[in-house]
């Protein structure tokens, strides 16, 4: 992870697979697949967008959406 960028904790508390993408300033991009009930750290520019997407039966959905910040882990 960057230290210069701040750090984001997202847990899937669904039952299934989701993709998280990333995106931010300056053509940052993000994606990872996770599993139901794993947790993720990652880091990202300040203002980045999330996007919580998941297969459905009519193809790829979006679950969510909500700015990088809602994610922030407090520094110790």
């Amino acid at each position: 992870m960057d230290p210069a960028q701040p750090c984001c904790h997202y847990r899937n508390l669904n039952e299934r697979m989701v993709i998280l993408r990333c995106v931010g300033p300056e053509q940052f991009f993000h994606e990872k697949v996770i599993f139901p009930f794993e947790d993720w750290l990652f880091s990202c520019p300040a203002n980045s967008d999330v996007q919580i997407w998941s297969h459905g039966i009519g193809g790829t959905e979006l679950l969510e959406a909500f700015p990088s910040g809602d994610l922030l882990v407090a520094a110790s």
